[in-house]
């Protein structure tokens, strides 16, 4: 469903073609990270820490090395010494040091399931059986997987080298806060003082998985000459390229990385866990060796994301007015430093609204858990949760409607967010008004039921990107682009490369290059790449034109700034040349016909989200269903709006799964009790209502076709919305999350 847009119509941008990849992928053809096979490939396996804390004090791999089709085995004594320093791996800089060490342990493992060795052999089974041989003395330290637990006095200490960042002063002490980060503007005390109402809470929730299908796989040849091809599925493998250069002592242009396609990422796949361990047995076998992780693996060792505490006051006036904020929140980070959502979780937390006077502080805590990794809208989910229900709380003590309160304080365009970004055309207010006017908000509920509504918003990013567009001899058109397609970038790509061509839609393919074969360009993230990168096919798309007019002025004899371009072809008065007649051609004029275009775009604004939940409660089991749901969503323009529904619906399930079921759930020894798909609970289709997803259509004017980004946010409003559904069904402000069966039924029993 569409909210109207502005009046400027397209002639592709908007529509719904088929995707360029779709056959492929439904009928099982594509390629995808455990389905590369490399002529004389190993197959390697890895042997992971039974412990959450452990020091390390030797590894005897002699009988495994003896073993009949063993050809390598590697242990963290093969890895480089001196990795240090920052390197771009992501959206953020990665430090080198404890990337390594999350890909193969030290002297210590910080988590169960933390790589200790790892083996290429002949076949899988025996390298699963060389695994057995390999001895490892480990000396049991305590673990702590709580986060006011690993803040106490007197309890283990992850790291002695690690010192909290960002304090007034610098601490002569280690801790397991690895970062605090901090934003203030106003006076907040003074506010709260001030304020009619404050409202003061305090929430929590859990480490979840982002649930991806497919499993991080790489196959990896590290070549005589000193050379190295990976073939992985990521979603950067830009970054793929960097961190494992770093990592290994390697110069980046050494490294060719192919991207295959992707099972899903959501975030968990912009990192490395494999491609350095894979590379590392391939140098001492002598061929190419792939590894893949077990479901258990992806669960216990790779970055889920972070669970929270986070206190909050939120004060507001009498007529709805927020006049004041004193939030803290700390982050269970994982194992090892180097979690950015903290900043991105500070600099979230307030960008929905104006509050004047407002104290957000966020902390990193260490924890014997696997480091955390980005999961749609990083740090963005946790702490609109709490914001979100402290609203709702306001709004019923001083009886106002929900959407009229955030109404009240919306930011518009002009206002300055909690990220300090002065906002061009936003859409928050016309979707909150939507939000108002939906039928959803105004239909009867039946016994049992609540309704909750909660907002949220993600920053989105331009970031670096390259694009070229090539003229092929029959008129067709080529783009090659640097970012893997996890959400139907190729579609979008193709789509605005035509339409600024004026060709159809099918005359154009789309190739996602590997590293050695196209520019840089930041990875499939943080909603940038149908802005940044659809951006640079279009200015690589303007550019092509540029020399297919002037191409066209030579074989009509005229100047060429009397040539204009209209629907794909050169035009001069009533002569007109196509694509294909100037591509027969080219090599009578001047050569091939080609652009690049390498940009790194500002522009980009956020998006904006509000969603409805309905819900109903069974009393005698706590048991709850999600019975209606409508996502309301700023988008910019969608230029594919299949793809952009499929994102705001995918986004709502995950919030839900998030607010519902999802938890790491770990036993008092350390162990992870939930890795895998049985009990760890993810909605599917029949747990879910349809999701109805409604765009608002307020174009970015600092984009060509008015693209904002979509796919951070609507993982944002969930936790919340379905939180005050529950409180509105129940009485009860429950403010930990998940909101499972047995919770909600201990508190209604308590409350009776």
């Amino acid at each position: 469903m569409n909210a109207p847009s502005d009046q400027k119509t397209f002639r592709l941008v908007g529509t719904r073609p088929i995707r360029p990849d779709g056959i492929e992928k439904v009928t099982g053809k594509a390629i995808y990270g455990p389905d590369f096979v490399a002529p004389g490939m190993l197959h390697g396996a890895v042997l992971r820490s039974p412990h959450p804390h452990a020091r390390i004090r030797g590894i005897d791999t002699r009988r495994a090395e003896a073993l009949a089709g063993v050809k390598a085995v590697v242990t963290g004594a093969d890895f480089p010494g001196g990795a240090e320093g920052t390197v771009a791996g992501g959206e953020t800089p990665t430090d080198l040091k404890y990337a390594s060490i999350k890909c193969m342990a030290r002297d210590k493992v910080f988590f169960e399931g933390h790589a200790v060795a790892a083996v290429a052999a002949t076949s899988a089974a025996v390298a699963e059986e060389a695994l057995k041989l390999i001895a490892v003395d480990y000396e049991v330290l305590p673990h702590v997987t709580d986060i006011e637990e690993a803040l106490r006095p007197g309890g283990p200490i992850l790291h002695d080298d690690v010192f909290t960042q960002g304090l007034a002063e610098t601490p002569t002490t280690p801790s397991n806060a690895s970062l605090r980060f901090a934003m203030t503007r106003g006076d907040a005390e003074q506010a709260l003082g001030a304020a009619v109402e404050v409202y003061t809470g305090r929430f929590t929730l859990q480490p979840v998985h982002q649930g991806y299908i497919e499993p991080h796989a790489c196959v990896a040849s590290w070549q005589a000459d000193g050379q190295g091809q990976i073939w992985c599925s990521t979603q950067g493998h830009f970054s793929v390229r960097a961190m494992t250069a770093g990592i290994l002592g390697m110069s980046i242009a050494s490294i060719r990385v192919m991207p295959l396609e992707i099972g899903g990422g959501f975030g968990g796949k912009t990192t490395v866990y494999l491609e350095p361990v894979a590379m590392l047995l391939s140098r001492k076998a002598g061929r190419p060796v792939r590894l893949a992780m077990q479901r258990g693996d992806i669960f216990r060792a790779s970055g889920p994301a972070p669970g929270a505490v986070i206190d909050i006051r939120l004060g507001a006036l009498a007529d709805g007015t927020l006049s004041g904020a004193d939030i803290e929140f700390k982050y269970n980070g994982g194992g090892l430093p180097g979690a950015y959502e903290v900043y991105s979780g500070v600099m979230s937390t307030l960008s929905c609204y104006r509050v004047p006077d407002a104290n957000v502080v966020g902390w990193n805590v260490l924890t014997n858990m696997p480091t955390v990794h980005a999961y749609r809208a990083p740090g963005a989910p946790q702490t609109y949760f709490a914001v979100e229900c402290a609203i709702d709380e306001l709004a019923r003590r001083l009886g106002i409607d929900p959407i009229d309160m955030r109404l009240r304080n919306v930011l518009r365009p002009g206002d300055t967010d909690g990220r300090g970004m002065t906002l061009g055309a936003i859409g928050y207010a016309e979707t909150l008004e939507a939000t108002k006017a939906h039928p959803h908000y105004a239909a009867p509920l039946g016994p049992n039921q609540g309704r909750g509504i909660a907002c949220g918003s993600w920053g989105n990013y331009g970031g670096p990107s390259t694009a070229a567009v090539s003229l092929a001899e029959d008129g067709s058109i080529l783009v090659t682009e640097g970012n893997p397609d996890i959400g139907g970038s190729r579609a979008a790509m193709a789509m605005m490369a035509a339409e600024t061509l004026g060709i159809a839609y099918e005359k154009v393919r789309v190739t996602v290059a590997d590293t050695s074969s196209i520019g840089y360009s930041m990875g499939t993230g943080g909603s940038r790449t149908t802005f940044a990168t659809g951006m640079a096919v279009v200015q690589a798309a303007e550019a092509v034109i540029e020399i297919m007019k002037q191409r066209a002025a030579q074989m009509l004899g005229a100047d060429a700034a009397g040539i204009e371009w209209r629907d794909g072809a050169a035009v001069l008065g009533e002569q007109r040349l196509s694509i294909a007649e100037i591509a027969a051609k080219s090599g009578m004029t001047g050569g091939p016909i080609s652009a690049e275009a390498a940009i790194h775009p500002g522009g980009f604004l956020p998006g904006f989200g509000a969603h409805i939940c309905d819900l109903e409660i069974d009393p005698e089991t706590g048991h709850t269903t999600v019975v209606r749901y409508t996502a309301l969503q700023d988008v910019g323009r969608a230029i594919h709006p299949d793809y952009v529904e499929g994102q705001i619906q995918g986004g709502a399930v995950q919030g839900i799964g998030w607010a519902l079921n999802e938890a790491y759930v770990y036993d008092r020894e350390g162990h992870l009790d939930n890795a895998g798909f049985l009990d760890y609970r993810m909605p599917v289709a029949s747990d879910m209502p349809m999701i109805e997803a409604v765009m608002i259509e307020v174009p970015n004017p600092d984009h060509p076709y008015g693209v904002k980004g979509v796919g951070e946010t609507p993982i944002v409003p969930p936790l919340a919305a379905v939180a005050n559904a529950v409180r509105d069904a129940t009485g009860l402000r429950i403010g930990d999350l998940p909101l499972s069966p047995d919770r909600i039924y201990a508190r209604l029993q308590a409350a009776e």
